[in-house]
């Protein structure tokens, strides 16, 4: 199976950085890439999309992601990702924004990667998100942190609730979510560290890596014309192989 990062944070606007990102995911072996544009980037334009696209033979595809803690203002802004090509995920320390979040087909990933975010997520949110066929996500940035004190709460608040994800049968994806080019880690160590620290079984890991982002992808393009298969993926901006 192809795996994914799902959540690679970076500033579009930076295209030297990209390029040494990008370049770092192919040393690794990493296949499949996630974009998420930093500095509230609202939309990707297509040509900046192409220009990252030229950059590398890795399989591109991109998120926006909206945080907010008003349920107003998340009401308004959703109303711009209407037939939106890419993911959208939502982030909120407000349980409210979350729940709507977890209920709106527009919305793909109801994401749990901030420490203090993670706290929020419940029942309530994991059944939702799964009559809706969106994905929770969680991120192990938080657990790769070098102050040991943080370190540990941080793995204690992701170990329990990607079990309740897990007891409940939730549909999640895993992310890296690093910033930082040498905190980048191929999927299947990824996987290795869910498995032997969190102990999430392996095939929920691998799921959590490949299969899910898979599912997701086709999700937000199944009214579209693209395609999502294991060996091709036509993404806006061209085609790229497995």
């Amino acid at each position: 199976m192809s795996y994914f990062e799902s959540r690679l944070p970076i500033k579009i606007e930076d295209f030297k950085k990209i390029k040494s990102c990008l370049n770092f995911c192919e040393k690794l072996g990493i296949k499949n890439v996630i974009i998420e544009p930093i500095n509230h980037v609202k939309k990707i334009p297509l040509e900046i999309k192409k220009e990252i696209e030229k950059q590398t033979n890795i399989n591109i595809f991109y998120r926006i992601n909206l945080k907010t803690t008003n349920i107003g203002n998340f009401k308004k802004e959703i109303k711009n990702y209407n037939n939106f090509s890419d993911v959208i995920s939502v982030e909120s320390l407000n349980r409210e924004v979350l729940l709507h979040a977890a209920k709106d087909s527009r919305v793909g990933i109801v994401s749990f990667s901030d420490t203090e975010i993670i706290k929020k997520l419940s029942a309530g949110i994991i059944s939702l998100s799964k009559q809706n066929k969106s994905f929770i996500e969680f991120s192990l940035a938080p657990i790769m942190v070098s102050d040991k004190k943080i370190q540990s709460k941080n793995f204690r608040n992701l170990y329990r609730y990607t079990q309740l994800a897990i007891k409940l049968k939730a549909n999640f994806i895993i992310s890296g979510n690093f910033y930082n080019v040498f905190d980048y880690r191929h999927p299947r160590a990824l996987i290795s560290i869910c498995n032997s620290l969190l102990e999430i079984p392996i095939e929920i890991a691998k799921k959590a890596f490949g299969l899910n982002p898979r599912l997701l992808l086709e999700e937000i393009h199944k009214d579209k014309e693209d395609i999502i298969d294991s060996d091709v993926s036509i993404i806006s901006g061209g085609v790229n192989h497995s």
